[in-house]
This record gives C-alpha cells, sequence and structure tokens, in this order.
C-alpha cells in the first residue's frame, strides 16, 4: 500500500511510500483518510508519526502523471460539487485530499521529515501535524504557483502559522527552503540529523503519550478552535472544557476513560 499505516503500542506511523520521491496519487489520499480515521477512531492510540520512506522525500506532492478519465466540463463541475459520486472503487481525482484536510482531529501528529517536502507534501505536513521534525537534508516549497496552481495559502492558512512576509515568501516566490530556514521560520519545530530523525519523533510521540489523554484531548480542541473565537468566548470555552476534564479526572475519585466515568478504585 501506498500508503503504510502501522501501530507500534500509543503510537501510529503513517507512510507515504511511493517511489524515490513518494508522489500522491488519488487512490493514496482515499487510503490517508481511511488510516486517520482507523486513528481517531481507536481509543488506544494516543499519537501519531507522519513522515515519508526513504531518504529522497517526504512526498514530492500529487502525482500529475496519475491517470485521469476523460471528463466535460459539466462533468468536472460535478466531481467538483459532488465529490466521490461517481469514482466507483478507484478515484479518478485527487478530491479525497479535500476530505483529508477537513478532518476533524484531536488526536495529536508529529511531522518527521526528510528530504524534499513540496505540494500537497507540504500542504498535508501543515495541515495534520501540531510539531515538526526536520531532518538537515528536508527542503519545503509550492512550487505549484510556476504553473498557474496557486491556492496553498489558503488551503493551509499558512499565515496563521508563520510570520506572513515569510509565508509570502514561499507562497509567490515557489523557492524552495532549507531545514535551517524552515526552523527559523517556524515551519519546523528542529532539525536533526537524518539517522536521528525517528527516533526523536518517536521520542517526542512517548513524551505526549505519557500524560492524559483528556488533557491532551483538551489542550489541542482549545488551542485550535479558540483561534477562531472571540477573546471572551475563548475563555468561556476554554474554561468549560477544563472543568469537565476536572471533574472526571479529580472529582471523587472519578476518572475519564474512552469518554466514560469509572471509579479508579471499581473492580476491573
Amino acid at each position: 500500500m501506498p500508503i503504510r499505516y502501522e501501530k507500534d503500542g500509543q503510537v501510529a506511523v503513517f507512510t507515504i511510500e511511493n517511489g524515490s520521491v513518494n508522489p500522491t496519487t488519488p487512490a493514496m489520499h482515499k487510503e490517508l483518510h481511511a488510516a486517520l480515521t482507523d486513528f481517531l477512531r481507536d481509543p488506544a492510540m494516543r499519537c501519531g508519526i507522519l513522515t515519508g520512506a526513504g531518504e529522497r522525500a517526504f512526498s514530492a506532492g500529487d502525482d500529475i502523471k496519475s491517470p485521469r478519465r476523460e471528463a466535460t466540463a459539466h462533468e468536472q463541475l460535478g466531481d467538483h460539487l459532488w465529490p466521490h459520486s461517481s469514482e466507483g472503487e478507484a478515484p479518478h481525482d485527487f478530491s479525497w485530499s479535500r476530505d483529508v484536510i477537513a478532518m476533524e482531529r484531536y488526536k495529536p501528529i508529529i511531522g518527521a521529515v526528510n528530504g524534499w517536502c513540496v505540494g500537497m507534501g507540504l500542504i498535508y505536513l501543515l495541515t495534520l501535524t501540531d510539531i515538526r521534525l526536520a531532518a538537515t537534508n528536508a527542503r519545503f516549497g509550492f512550487p505549484e504557483i510556476a504553473y498557474g496552481m496557486g491556492g496553498a495559502g489558503g488551503s493551509t492558512r499558512l499565515l496563521r502559522q508563520i510570520p506572513p512576509t515569510a509565508a509570502m515568501w514561499m507562497l509567490l516566490t515557489g523557492d524552495a527552503i532549507t531545514a535551517e530556514e524552515a526552523e527559523r521560520a517556524f515551519v519546523v519545530n528542529r532539525v536533526v540529523a537524518p539517522e536521528r530523525l525517528m527516533h526523536e519523533a518517536r521520542a517526542v510521540a512517548e513524551k505526549i503519550c505519557r500524560h492524559p489523554p483528556e488533557a491532551v484531548r483538551v489542550e489541542m480542541e482549545v488551542a485550535y478552535r479558540a483561534q477562531d473565537l472571540a477573546r471572551a468566548d475563548a475563555i468561556a470555552f476554554t474554561k468549560h472544557l477544563y472543568r469537565l476534564q476536572r471533574m472526571g479526572l479529580a472529582g471523587g475519585g472519578d476518572a475519564l476513560e474512552g469518554g466514560f466515568m469509572y471509579r479508579r478504585d471499581a473492580a476491573p
């Protein structure tokens, strides 16, 4: 499978695996959506790692050589307005990527970037990961603008993630930036030696897994939702989730497990 999905203890690893530079195909977007759905539904999975196979690339983005069906303008409009309505078992376009980006996700995923991370690969890194590590050989960019394919800034909300000047440089020039430049612009958290990349990503994942899952869930939701709320609403929303969390974890010996209340001193 071009998307390799593995579970190891409490950590799930998603590996983009499709040749030397790991381009993404229509079917791979569907596979990734299925893997993420399983990850989010499995209470045993506490953290994820998203990476690319090999040393040359995390992902070079969508494979423009992927076969596409012959379609009229009306059929193309239908595919855009009602994605998947006529695809059958095998997707004939890249519309599953929209479903992946739109997923509501409150489990953390760590990005581990080796080599080239461009186009759709970078869009997935920016929208699916919360903490990012890069190998010293990593390169990041949005080259599509040179081919009349703008729009990465909106799909990634890049200006909310990094300083606007750094974001606009990447979006408008189409130039790739190095791992060190990405660290300075806060695209990634840390740059490490290639041979240490997965070890470091695993160490961060295991640190997160040691925290109460309810606290991680609440922290992620309030952090992301508060960005779109007025200050007073953000404070109120945070206070409500914080109080529910504390009632579950500390109230009368009760705790929350998988969304249900149970007594810590109850028999198993």
